[in-house]
């Protein structure tokens, strides 16, 4: 990284402690600059345009983003940004729509603090930078050459909603649950809606239950 160059830095998660902590870490190092913090899409695509980004770093789960097509045209619009995806957990099949999307950066929220500064900086750099367990991942995701139905397989936070919801929970309680946003409750039920093309929660539940994320015994329809 050039001594002389100051990075600009968004961050856009809505988990409290993971923000004050990036905060202090990129305010701490004269490379950085920080831009802005955001806790929504709306947020973010504002801060966006209102100056010249270098590097996002941004959690997939805690921001309403619609799906990793969202990563998609942020690239598009500004190409100079380097984007960093911070996760507490991913699966193969969000790991394929995240890499489909051009993310190349992806670590998990408990690393150490040196790993997470190797990152930010192979990610400025526009190297691969994965967590060990997320390398794994991907070793076994290009031995395999697994494939995804695009738009007909839920991710398994949205099958968690789906329980949640089959549960009785209101989006309010869903979003207490998963320490998320009302507004990013209620983005996952419109995908999820959309992806198994259910209009009520009484289809969804039969959906569910034919798709084996749900016990029939416990539900009466």
């Amino acid at each position: 990284m050039s001594a002389s160059k100051v990075e600009n830095v968004i961050i856009a998660d809505a988990q409290f402690l993971v923000v004050e902590t990036l905060k202090n870490l990129i305010q701490a190092d004269g490379h950085f600059h920080l831009s802005g913090v955001a806790a929504t899409k709306q947020e973010l695509l504002k801060l966006l345009k209102s100056g010249t980004t270098d590097l996002l770093i941004t959690d997939v789960e805690n921001i309403d983003y619609a799906s990793s097509d969202d990563f998609k045209r942020i690239m598009e619009e500004y190409p100079q940004i380097k984007i960093l995806v911070l996760t507490n957990s991913i699966s193969r099949m969000e790991f394929l729509s995240l890499s489909k999307a051009g993310i190349r950066n992806i670590i998990y929220k408990n690393v150490e603090k040196e790993e997470l500064l190797s990152a930010i900086q192979a990610t400025l750099k526009g190297k691969k930078f994965y967590s060990d367990e997320i390398m794994d991942l991907y070793l076994d995701v290009n031995e395999s050459r697994y494939t995804v139905e695009e738009n007909k397989s839920l991710t398994p936070s949205e099958i968690e909603i789906v329980r949640m919801i089959a549960n009785g929970l209101t989006t309010k309680d869903i979003a207490s649950r998963k320490n998320i946003s009302h507004h990013t409750v209620s983005t996952h039920r419109k995908n999820i809606f959309r992806k198994l093309e259910v209009t009520s929660a009484s289809e969804l539940i039969i959906c569910a239950i034919k798709a084996g994320w749900i016990d029939n015994i416990e539900y009466f329809i």
